[in-house]
């Protein structure tokens, strides 16, 4: 019996795989946007402070932000405008509507860019254009760059060590935000 492919057809990823590759990429977001986040924050602040909602280096919207440009955006990856176009809107949708919902119904602001520098044309503290920009090049380097090296990775290792690494990594990652959410 044939192996149903995956997300990634012409990459010849079937399912399961698909979710290991998905992992990855939102493990990798995740780390990135942290990394990205203590050093935006030394700056701003003149000081380091912990980001994110866990207690893992991750931040989780940057990883879901990060499924989503992948889901959105790996089939156009012939129509670089489109990717960079269509990053701007899921990223600043997500990041604005997270933060509205966060508020509204939590009562509870994870970053504000009413009080951040670098925040021109930011609306209600959600979104500004820097994050906008940043998000929409960085969902080209993730389509042009990061899932091709994922993939090639992916074909280089052997298939039980990549599912071990990236469904390890998955299930750190949300067990991870569950317990923070329990404790907080």
């Amino acid at each position: 019996m044939e192996k149903k492919k995956g997300f990634f057809e012409d990459e010849k990823v079937d399912i399961k795989m698909t979710v290991g590759v998905m992992l990855i990429i939102m493990v990798t977001c995740g780390v990135l946007g942290f990394i990205y986040e203590t050093i935006f924050y030394r700056i701003d602040l003149g000081y380091f402070v912990k980001r994110g909602s866990s207690f893992g280096p991750w931040v989780p919207i940057y990883a879901f932000g990060g499924l989503l440009l992948t889901l959105g955006n790996y089939k156009l990856r012939k129509h670089p405008i489109a990717v960079l176009m269509l990053s701007a809107g899921i990223t600043g949708a997500l990041e604005y509507i997270t933060g509205m919902v966060l508020w509204e119904v939590w009562h509870t602001r994870l970053w504000d860019y009413n009080i951040e520098i670098w925040n021109w044309g930011n609306i209600n503290g959600y979104i500004c254009f820097r994050s906008v920009a940043l998000f929409a090049f960085s969902g080209l380097a993730l389509v042009y760059v990061g899932i091709p090296a994922i993939l090639k990775l992916v074909k280089k290792m052997p298939e039980k060590v990549f599912y071990a690494v990236s469904y390890g990594a998955g299930i750190l990652f949300f067990v991870d935000i569950i317990i923070y959410m329990i404790i907080n």
